[in-house]
């Protein structure tokens, strides 16, 4: 990227900060601001020259009391906030950029390039067009805890953002550039002045609230905005055009269904969220509705459209009038069963097709009488909402692990006097569950639910189920069994619904998320292909989830890569085989360890014919507001997705070499072994976690309704992924990311170097492997996580493991440079790079401020000003990183 085109950002980086200064100097007094900005000269100083500013500041910062450290520590995590909102800005400049030069290699490609390619390439407009009508791109938001930024804020910074949008403006006065600045620095002591910590942990409930507001805020309107956009790209490569409620785009949502390990998430809550998001849906529809009673005044209409309302000089607004009053009531009946209130009486939309059909009859009766540029005005966006969110504006997934329903299987068969299920082998499970599936007769009746047998985890699933069966199909989408092993797992979710009495079955999905589970996912659903009962089930569609977070943990960032590429070439092969249609479900999180990576480059890195016109993906905390917080930029991440999965599909990347599979397989052996013997067999790791980096500390952040940890107690094993990786990313160590891949490297370049190029250049999967690992060794910093060790701990086991990690660390950094032939990191990528080096002097601060906090907070009983700076700079820190877990 030129210098110029970097310049808005540098400028808009210098202005928030100059504004940010006027404001602690105004609302915290001269001496707290002159001594930030003492702090920070300092830091940059130091880091100009190449230099860590231990010594220097801790001069400054050890005669500090507790009040001004917490001041100082809300100062530097400000600063990183309002970067952030920055770079989001230019981010949205580039997308400008990128509709008016699409050509230009600075900006992101989007669908106008894939298009020229496929035409280059030779594809027909008939394939494409078809691919294009079948294309399926489900985006599942959940809800684990990575967000560290309140939601009051969350408002603020947009504000934010939204006026530095205004000052971009070419034709602004000198008046109304004084004026936009004060209201810049308006929001700016407004944030000051709100407390940035979340008080209290958020129910699984708010959760929910906090993803529809995402829809409400952004998606609404990014939708329509976003297929507008693609079909002006499709009109210019000459395609016919698509319905007009065609929309290859679709959200589904895990917040209030995930009850994984997380005891707070129970049927009463699912229950509850599927009632709000009906709620909101029917709220939003309204709106849309009173917009289109607004301007449908004309009185030309077909006689299809007349025979329903009759005679009339404006039939249109007589039959949205209908609309309108059917909404409110659906809108009242939710209401009234969220808050335990009397239901009212009246006609409500039970279903999406209702409405559906409703305004696509007014959409007819518009195009038949001449009227079509209405028809494609606000009708045609909301045709594209309801196609995209339905009546129940998500479709929620289920998700519980495998163990919770072999357990309901166990307490029934001992209830029924059969014998402990739990003991049985894999093919007597199997038998027992498909002669019960294909029975006719119930397996228990009601008088097991008042049995010693049925516990209340036990209930607990049952009552899950019920609620599958009262709700109906349309607001649910996948049961997904994490950490699924056998193929009786996959038969008993679907046993437990038919107990239920659940009439349209909820497709089963079953997540596999270690390593073992993911060399054994071929043999596991090869298995369940071979029961012609099972085959007839999912004859139309098979969906499989593959996880990225646990088969990291469990085997490496390298390790877990290469598995889960084998895993879905082998699945994508069986599916085939049968000719049923495979969808694979991508457990992705926003960091690189838990396989978050740009959206073009996953999906061209999965393993040919994988993809097939069907992904769907996780969106995960604090990505969902990156890409989907604002609707420009929303809009433009979903013609990115669309795009990738077009390319993916029409050219999909050529199948690795038989000479890359071996090497593949020989650097994940020594990348395995390597990453084990520090995780699984360094007796000194977890004592080194729980003492050196804040992972203990990050139960104190209100994060999210998910407990840390699966089990209470134990290892690494029963952390979960998320603040695995949070705890290593806060003190810049990024432990998961990189542990073992600097090993298999330096086993490539010694053995086999002219391979590992090859790999590096021409394919895919591996050049995404080392472009990621580039990015997350440029955040690292061993220097950094050496003020931990030496503030934190004088145990002469871990300090040996810290230098070993140290170690690994430096020689990981010098075998990718050897590999890629760059000598510093993120050389091919300036605009990262320069993002990173103005970070650095305000996370320098903060990562000595928090070591410092936590060694006084271990030392004291409660100290809630101590508290408040040590979560200060932990959400500090994950803002200038980017991403947390």
């Amino acid at each position: 990227m030129d210098q110029d085109q970097n310049a808005p950002l540098r400028e808009d980086v210098r202005l928030l900060g100059e504004e940010l200064g006027t404001v602690l100097r105004a609302q915290a007094g001269g001496a707290l601001y002159d001594t930030v900005e003492t702090i920070r000269q300092v830091a940059v100083e130091s880091r100009s020259h190449g230099e860590m500013p231990v010594g220097k500041l801790r001069e400054l910062l050890d005669p500090l009391d507790d009040e001004t450290l917490l001041e100082v520590a809300r100062a530097f995590s400000q600063f990183l906030n309002l970067a952030n909102i920055a770079e989001q800005r230019h981010r949205e400049r580039l997308h400008r950029r990128h509709e008016r030069f699409p050509g230009d290699p600075d900006t992101d490609r989007g669908l106008r390039q894939v298009l020229a390619e496929l035409k280059n390439a030779d594809v027909s407009q008939e394939k494409i067009r078809q691919a294009l009508a079948e294309l399926s791109v489900e985006l599942v938001l959940t809800a684990h805890p990575t967000e560290v930024t309140r939601r009051t804020l969350i408002r603020k910074y947009d504000q934010i953002a939204n006026l530095l949008t205004e000052m971009d403006r070419p034709d602004t006065t000198p008046e109304e550039e004084e004026h936009l600045r004060r209201l810049l620095r308006e929001q700016i002591i407004s944030a000051w002045c709100t407390d940035e910590i979340r008080r209290e942990r958020p129910t699984p409930v708010d959760e929910a609230k906090w993803g529809f507001a995402t829809i409400e805020q952004s998606l609404w309107q990014a939708v329509p905005q976003g297929m507008r956009d693609i079909e002006k790209e499709l009109a210019l490569a000459g395609l016919e055009p698509l319905p007009a409620d065609w929309v290859p785009v679709r959200f589904a949502s895990w917040m209030g269904g995930d009850r994984d390990g997380n005891p707070n998430v129970t049927a009463k809550v699912t229950r509850q969220v599927l009632t709000l998001a009906r709620w909101m849906a029917a709220d939003l529809y309204l709106r849309d509705v009173e917009n289109l009673l607004a301007d449908l005044s004309m009185h030309r209409a077909s006689d299809e459209l007349l025979a329903r309302t009759g005679p009339s000089q404006e039939p249109y607004r007589l039959l949205l009038r209908e609309l309108r009053d059917r909404l409110r009531n659906t809108r009242a009946l939710m209401e009234a069963r969220v808050n335990g209130g009397v239901e009212p009486e009246g006609a409500i939309y039970a279903s999406g097709r209702e409405l559906y059909q409703e305004l696509s009859l007014i959409d007819r009766s518009l195009r038949a009488v001449g009227l079509a540029a209405i028809a494609e005005g606000q009708l045609k966006d909301t045709l594209r909402r309801l196609n995209c969110f339905g009546i129940t504006l998500l479709k929620l997934d289920i998700r519980q692990e495998s163990t919770r329903h072999a357990n309901v299987i166990d307490a029934i068969t001992r209830y029924l006097d059969l014998g402990s299920y739990a003991s049985w082998g894999e093919k007597v499970k199997q038998k027992f569950l498909l002669a019960e599936l294909e029975s006719r007769r119930p397996l228990v009746n009601g008088a097991f639910y008042r049995s010693e047998f049925c516990t209340d985890e036990v209930r607990e699933v049952l009552d899950t189920c019920r609620v599958i069966a009262e709700q109906g199909p349309e607001g649910l989408g996948a049961y997904v069994i994490s950490m699924a092993k056998t193929s009786s797992d996959v038969l008993a979710v679907m046993l437990l619904q038919k107990i239920a009495g659940v009439r349209e079955p909820m497709r089963v999905v079953p997540l596999f998320e270690t390593l073992d589970d993911l060399n054994n996912a071929f043999g596991t659903m090869s298995a369940l292909l071979e029961i012609p009962f099972y085959r007839e089930r999912v004859k139309s569609g098979q969906e499989v989830m593959i996880g990225y977070s646990d088969s990291a943990k469990d085997a490496g960032f390298l390790g877990a890569a290469w598995a889960q590429f084998r895993a879905q070439e082998a699945l994508t092969g069986i599916f085939r085989e049968h000719g049923i249609p495979l969808t694979l479900f991508h457990g992705r999180g926003g960091s690189i360890s838990r396989g978050g990576s740009p959206t073009r480059m996953a999906l061209m890195s999965q393993p040919p014919g994988s993809v097939a016109g069907r992904i769907r993906v996780t969106e995960q905390g604090e990505m969902i507001r990156f890409k989907y917080g604002r609707p420009s930029v929303a809009a433009y991440n979903l013609e990115q997705y669309m795009a990738a999965t077009l390319e993916a599909t029409l050219l999909p990347p050529a199948e690795p070499r038989p000479e890359w599979r071996a090497e593949m397989d020989r650097l994940t052996q020594a990348s395995v072994r390597a990453y084990r013997e520090v995780v699984r067999d360094d007796p000194a790791l977890v004592s080194y976690l729980r003492t050196v980096t804040p992972e203990t500390e990050l139960s104190r952040l209100a994060l999210g309704s998910r407990p840390a940890r699966r089990k209470p107690g134990g290892g690494v094993e029963t952390l979960r992924a998320i603040p695995w990786v949070f705890a290593w990313t806060q003190m810049r160590l990024m432990l998961p990311a990189w542990l073992g891949t600097g090993a298999a490297l330096e086993t490539g370049l010694e053995k086999a170097p002219d391979t590992l190029r090859a790999m590096s250049e021409q394919w895919p999967f591996f050049q995404t492997v080392v472009d990621m690992l580039e990015m997350v060794l440029a955040k690292s910093d061993t220097r950094v996580a050496s003020w931990y060790e030496e503030r934190l701990t004088d145990d002469p086991e871990q300090l040996r493991l810290g230098i070993e990690l140290r170690s690994r660390l430096a020689r990981t950094v010098a075998a990718l440079s050897q590999l890629t032939g760059r000598k510093d990191l993120l050389d091919n990528n300036p605009v990262m790079r320069w993002s990173i080096r103005v970070r650095d002097p305000y996370t320098d601060p903060l990562h000595l401020l928090q070591a410092e906090l936590m060694a006084r907070l271990r030392t004291r009983e409660e100290d809630p000003v101590l508290e408040s700076a040590l979560m200060v700079t932990i959400a500090g820190i994950a803002a200038g990183m980017r991403n947390t877990g």
